[in-house]
């Protein structure tokens, strides 16, 4: 089994952090799902089409899956990369589509902005995922011998 330190670190703390807003996102609250899916149809307007109820299951499953690509090391780097990259492209959908989340440049992020600004973090990692998934120096781990 091959596997490259940098891969995994980027991975396992996206991965770990995007599963455990998913997973608080299960049974999520009608009114919640409400003033998400409104934010959200800033970036994507056919969310509108679902109710908060399937739109808030949709987020909730869609962060686990995210997550999950990314903390089990038998999805390759770059299928897992792109995944991220879909996710973060829709989060930043919302940020700069979104007058009230940048200040008047369009670009810098407003206070409210902020949250969403982080995102484009995520955009790094995935492209760096997506790169390195191939030609990376990878570090040979050997099985270990049973007694």
């Amino acid at each position: 089994m091959a596997f490259s330190l940098s891969n995994t670190i980027l991975r396992s703390v996206t991965g770990a952090y995007i599963l455990n807003s998913g997973i608080g996102k299960l049974g999520l609250p009608e009114e919640a799902a409400t003033g998400l899916q409104q934010m959200a149809s800033q970036g994507i307007p056919q969310v509108e089409s679902l109710s908060p109820k399937q739109f808030g299951w949709l987020v909730s499953l869609g962060e686990i899956a995210v997550g999950s690509a990314l903390l089990l090391p038998l999805v390759p780097t770059r299928v897992a990369g792109l995944g991220l990259g879909a996710f973060s492209a829709g989060m930043l959908s919302m940020y700069f589509r979104n007058s009230e989340m940048t200040q008047a440049d369009g670009i810098r992020p407003s206070h409210a902005g902020t949250p969403l600004s982080k995102d484009l973090w995520l955009a790094a990692i995935a492209l760096a995922l997506v790169v390195r998934g191939a030609g990376s120096k990878k570090v040979k781990v050997k099985e270990v011998a049973k007694d």
